[in-house]
């Protein structure tokens, strides 16, 4: 959870899927979220998690990809 007690991409449960409501942060991080098909309104499903918890295999409009921890904590869910 972040500091506002929203839900981010990094707290979804494996076997879960979450719908996005907002991206947070700037730059080339947003940015190359963005670019992935990670959008506000997406629904993402959590496929995978690595032995040591990074990174996260997600699927998205169709595709499997891996996101970071670090990069999912910009991901505000629902």
């Amino acid at each position: 959870m972040t500091e506002f007690g929203a839900k981010t991409l990094r707290d979804v449960p494996v076997g879960s899927s979450a719908k996005v409501v907002k991206l947070v942060g700037e730059g080339a991080v947003k940015r190359r979220i963005m670019d992935m098909g990670i959008t506000k309104g997406t629904e993402v499903f959590v496929r995978k998690v690595a032995p040591l918890g990074d990174p996260i295999e997600l699927t998205v409009r169709g595709f499997e990809l891996s996101l970071r921890k670090d990069e999912a904590q910009h991901v505000l869910v629902a």
